[in-house]
This record gives C-alpha cells, structure tokens and sequence, in this order.
C-alpha cells in the first residue's frame, strides 16, 4: 500500500479551486449579460492597469499570450465599443489601445461580478478563516519572505 501524496493532494485541490472559481465567474458574468467573455474581461482588466494606452504588444506580453490573440480580443471588444484603437503621439505607425467610457462601465461591472463570485465561493468562511486564506495565497503568489503587504491586490 503506497502512503498517501499530500502534495499532490494539495495541487488536486488548487487545480479544482480554480477551475470552480471560473465557472463561478463565468456564470456571474453571464447573468449581467455583458456580452464579454472570460478572456476580454482579463484584457480589460489588464488595459485598466495602465497609466496610458498600451500597445498590443504591451498586452500580449502582460498576458503572456501572442500578438495575434490579443489583435482578435481587441477586435471584439472594439466592436462592442469597449475600446478603441489610437495612434501613438509620437509614431503613427504604432497603434494604442484604450478604453472607452462603455469599457470603464463594463469594467465596473466586471468587478461586481467578480466580487459577487467571490463572496459566493468564501461564504462558508468565517472572518478569522479568510483572514488566514488571504495570507496563503499571499505566500503562494509572493512566494517566501515577501512582504506580507506589499503584493496585495484589490479587485
């Protein structure tokens, strides 16, 4: 009989965790009806996080993905109205993208979403056990020795 794995154990957990946390997501994000999809809610949210229009390129490498996916989110989400592409001020061959006044509604109820899926997954957590949650992860994400508060992220 070969001893248990709690490790494996643990990373079984993780795995399924997410994967539930995205269902979860992706159903409160259906019932706003956004039109968005998991994939354009994260550029989004990633365009949201820059002090002035990024380009594609920009993007693709904050989400690690290539060039030619983020061309076809952009393309969505600028059919919806959600962003627009600009030319860069200082080179007109480079484009930029930015959110529109629709994209900053829609990112606001992205976060609502976000934090109804939230509260619906830690609602069987007291106060004191997310208190605890919150500091793993900071360890997981931060990884050993970093400061406990500095990696903290809001949604």
């Amino acid at each position: 009989m070969t001893a248990p794995d709690p490790d494996g154990l643990l990373a079984e957990q993780l795995l399924r965790l997410t994967r539930r946390v995205h269902r979860i997501q992706k159903r409160h994000l259906e019932h706003r009806d956004l039109g968005i999809t998991p994939a354009q809610s994260r550029l989004l949210r990633t365009l949201a996080h820059y002090g002035s229009p990024p380009r594609m390129a920009d993007l693709a490498e904050r989400l690690e993905v290539v060039p030619r996916a983020v061309t076809t989110l952009v393309d969505g989400l600028e059919a919806a109205g959600k962003v627009r592409r600009v030319p860069d001020p200082a080179n007109r061959r480079v484009i930029r993208i930015e959110l529109t006044d629709n994209g900053r509604a829609a990112l606001r109820e992205l976060r609502g979403a976000r934090r109804s899926a939230a509260d619906e997954i830690l609602a069987p957590l007291t106060d004191e056990q997310r208190a605890v949650l919150g500091g793993l992860l900071d360890t997981l994400i931060d990884g050993p020795g970093a400061d406990p508060g500095e990696g903290r992220r809001t949604a």
